[in-house]
């Protein structure tokens, strides 16, 4: 919902530009709900050009004398940041579910991965070194150094506020560089709150931006002349957007694309830790989660059995106010989000899969304006079905019945997206063959989110990812820094 103006009795989120925090001169105000209540708790401004170009050039103007100071001296703002991270963990996990209607202990584990991306990047020293050998010929050594590039920028989603922004923004001005970021506007609370301890911090100004904006804000990133490199995660067809768009314009992209993650199940598994890992991942963070299991691929041996044990386990999921404690399902980020998830289960049942566990009408008490949505389970799915083929992004399940690995792996194989996949099993064997066949880059043997350490890559395969140099760890620096190459010959 945009307003003209803005109002008294809420927060107006604002921009963060050279040091310090600024109001946008729009007069376009987007409405901030808390999705647990539908309650208006802020505003946030679709900002201006100019106020992008403001951005990149304090960026672009900081970026000389921030390469220049020691990567050891950078290390050590990462080293304070983690300990105010710390110091506030509880108050950053209230933002994002108040923001997001992830539940607490969502937010905790959310937050938790963010500072561990912190910790990493307090590694710079030596995850930036470079390499070198002496004698390549005769007299001859050659030497390579990782550099800073200039301005990256990064465009975050709704559903992972925190952590995501931190994918990009710690490795970017670890390695040097500086920064600009443009959160999802449905959820600015969580950066504005990243950015509040980052002023505390005491970076030189410019060092890190953040402007406030949608769509128009995206394409002011691709397309700007002084921006070196754009980090993106959403959906499939704005990730291709992305990366075609700021590929024309020369720059280094990495986008995290959409997901369609399948489940196999085979004859021989543990029944109840697989069922306990498939709630797990299906409907935790109410299935907002590029991680998520979305389809199962069930031997037949079993197919009964587990349909009855998730069934059961399903409809013993507690869902209401994110802030409750006991709560183990939140809300849908918004409205229109709800009735996205809606539509597809509508879709579901005109397509002639059956619906054997109902999420639509679920009412939470004293929360009657939330976006909630039950958890949802569809038989009689066939691979063909709108709901086995699109993404979802809601706690819905579709359950699909396969003779063997075989049959599975084939169901994998001709999806467009890869962007992760788990097994359920107890042999070797098996597990070794799914590994080695399936296509996504981020791969769960008995693991319900096979969510990679920030010390290791993440990013899919397909469709779900454009670029070369995925998010996290080594990966990262590698986006964020170029090699030069020194072949040195002395004659005195």
């Amino acid at each position: 919902m945009a307003n003209e103006g803005t109002s008294s009795q809420v927060r107006l989120i604002k921009n963060y530009i050279n040091g310090k925090f600024v109001e946008s001169s729009s007069s376009t105000l987007l409405d901030v709900l808390n999705p647990s209540t539908g309650e208006r708790i802020a505003q946030v401004p679709l900002s201006t050009g100019d106020e992008l170009n403001a951005a990149v050039a304090a960026a672009k103007a900081a970026f000389p004398q921030w390469r220049k100071t020691p990567p050891l001296e950078r290390s050590r703002y990462f080293f304070r940041l983690k300990t105010i991270f710390e110091e506030r963990f509880e108050d950053a996990a209230r933002v994002l579910t108040t923001e997001n209607g992830k539940t607490l202990a969502e937010s905790r584990g959310s937050v938790r991965r963010a500072i561990e991306n912190v910790e990493v990047a307090a590694g710079i020293p030596s995850l930036m070194q470079g390499e070198s050998l002496e004698d390549v010929s005769s007299g001859i050594d050659t030497v390579t150094f990782r550099r800073a590039v200039g301005v990256f920028s990064a465009i975050t989603p709704f559903n992972f506020p925190f952590m995501v922004p931190l994918w990009f923004l710690p490795y970017a001005i670890a390695c040097g560089n500086t920064f600009v970021l443009k959160p999802s506007e449905q959820v600015p609370m969580s950066a504005a709150f990243i950015f509040e301890i980052l002023d505390d911090l005491g970076l030189p100004p410019g060092v890190v931006n953040l402007v406030n904006g949608a769509k128009d804000m995206v394409d002011g990133i691709c397309s700007h002349p002084d921006i070196a490199g754009v980090s993106f995660v959403g959906s499939s067809p704005v990730a291709q957007h992305v990366y075609r768009l700021a590929g024309e314009h020369g720059k280094r992209v990495q986008a995290l694309g959409g997901a369609k993650n399948f489940f196999v199940i085979t004859a021989d598994c543990d029944i109840d830790f697989a069922v306990e890992n498939i709630l797990a991942s299906g409907f935790g963070c109410a299935g907002e989660r590029c991680l998520a299991t979305s389809v199962l691929l069930i031997e037949e041996g079993i197919y009964d059995q587990l349909r009855k044990k998730l069934v059961e386990g399903a409809k013993k999921i507690t869902i209401g106010n994110a802030l409750d404690e006991k709560n183990v399902i939140g809300s849908v980020v918004s409205a229109k989000h709800k009735q996205r998830v809606l539509s597809y289960i509508e879709k579901g049942i005109e397509e002639k899969a059956e619906l054997i566990l109902d999420g639509r009408n679920v009412q939470v008490k004293d929360c009657p304006n939330g976006f909630y949505v039950g958890p949802t389970i569809f038989d009689k799915v066939t691979p063909e079905m709108t709901i086995a083929r699109e993404e979802i992004f809601g706690p819905v399940l579709s359950m699909i019945r396969v003779k063997d690995l075989d049959e599975a792996l084939g169901i994998i194989d001709r999806h467009p997206l890869a962007n992760t996949t788990s097994i359920f099993t107890k042999s070797g064997k098996l597990a070794r063959e799914f590994e080695y066949n399936v296509d996504a880059s981020m791969i769960g043997i008995n693991i319900g989110v096979p969510a990679p350490m920030s010390f290791f890559s993440f990013g899919g395969a397909k469709k779900s990812f454009f670029g070369d140099r995925k998010a996290h760890g080594r990966e990262s620096i590698d986006f964020y820094t170029d090699r030069k190459v020194i072949i040195s010959r002395w004659r005195q």
